[in-house]
């Protein structure tokens, strides 16, 4: 199943019109001020995913508990590295995902579908137990959802926070990611109002196509100077490649002084 697809769009534009008035003027920029706390900043979506800059609140929706800014960052400072695992669980290549970051002392972000999540609690747990993190990765995997109506995405996204929280026994869900990096400024605002932040990426190597483990090895290697987070998968097919790739990634990274580290929450 093709994940996070790529289809960069432009950036959102606001005409500037001139006002008659002092008194206008600052009556517009008080409104301005009120209407656009939690303001986004991230890039059109693309291959680090995410929607335009200059998000604003919308009044009509719940009001955000964190930042609706897609991250990308880690939480850590210094040389750092955030692995980052879709569609899963997976009670195939799930468990070997864990076996590959255990032995080599790392931490990922398991971004999870609802019903996956469901069917396997008992991965769900062992995600938890080792020390990993979740994320939401919506209830159908639509990477079509951006163009669906609001009631829609937030079907998709408090469904699959259900299964999730229910499969996890309550542990906390920091991060969202949406299908194919379909994210509007509506989606994450609903995450952002359960406390999940909308999590982006930096390096995607593609791996959901299977173009063999050493070509993900090196587009891993090659993207990497763009920044810390990558993105790779633990379900949604034949994941044999990805975690061939992991098994050479992950001593690689300490070889080369990075440190295992998370995205910002």
């Amino acid at each position: 199943m093709k994940n996070d697809a790529s289809h960069p769009r432009p950036r959102n534009s606001t005409a500037c019109r001139k006002l008659a008035t002092p008194v206008a003027v600052g009556a517009a920029l008080t409104s301005a001020i009120a209407f656009t706390l939690w303001v986004g900043t991230d890039e059109s979506r693309g291959f680090s995913g995410g929607a335009g800059e200059g998000t604003s609140v919308a009044p009509e929706l719940p009001k955000p508990k964190v930042d609706m800014e897609i991250v990308r960052g880690s939480e850590d400072a210094g040389k750092t590295v955030n692995i980052t695992l879709d569609d899963g669980p997976d009670p195939r290549w799930t468990p070997k995902a864990l076996q590959l970051l255990a032995k080599n002392g790392a931490k990922a972000v398991f971004c999870m579908t609802g019903p996956n999540a469901a069917r396997h609690p008992d991965l769900v747990k062992q995600v938890v137990a080792a020390g990993h993190r979740l994320c939401n990765h919506s209830v159908s995997h639509d990477t079509a959802m951006d163009k669906k109506p609001v009631e829609y995405q937030e079907k998709e996204i408090l469904d699959a926070k259900r299964s999730i929280d229910e499969a996890s026994g309550g542990e906390e869900l920091r991060y969202y990611r949406a299908p194919g990096g379909a994210f509007t400024p509506q989606s994450r605002q609903l995450a952002a109002a359960h406390r999940m932040r909308s999590l982006g990426w930096n390096v995607d190597p593609s791996d959901f196509r299977q173009p063999g483990a050493d070509a993900i090895v090196r587009a891993v290697k090659n993207q990497l100077p763009k920044g810390p987070t990558v993105l790779l998968h633990d379900g949604g097919g034949n994941r044999a490649q990805t975690m061939q790739a992991l098994e050479q990634l992950l001593p690689w990274f300490k070889e080369q002084g990075y440190a295992f580290s998370f995205p910002k929450a």
